[in-house]
């Protein structure tokens, strides 16, 4: 019975290694942002609970809430930002190629 629980939180810990990869790969590559902070959120949450499999609820705490938490609304809140800026400034630089 013990094996069988060894082998089954093995290969839990192998498919949470495995997401953990891919998730950072594509939330590195791609190339709406949007979709790169949402995965990167994503990806904090996952470490979070690496770090609960590991032992370790202090350091799960502290990343659940900085590393996805917090930074992630830093985050989104700058992308949100760019992208009204990038709308308030993509009319003024319309006028002035037309006027010119």
């Amino acid at each position: 019975m013990d094996k069988e629980v060894a082998m089954m939180q093995l290969v839990i810990d192998g498919i949470l290694v495995l997401v953990v990869v891919v998730l950072a790969w594509r939330s590195l590559n791609d190339r709406d942002l949007f979709r790169a902070v949402i995965k990167f959120i994503v990806l904090g949450l996952l470490m979070a609970v690496a770090w609960v499999r590991l032992r370790a609820p202090d350091v799960a705490l502290a990343e659940a809430a900085v590393g996805s938490g917090l930074t992630g609304a830093l985050i989104l809140s700058a992308l949100v930002r760019m992208r009204r800026r990038e709308k308030v400034a993509a009319p003024s630089t319309a006028s002035r190629s037309e006027g010119a």
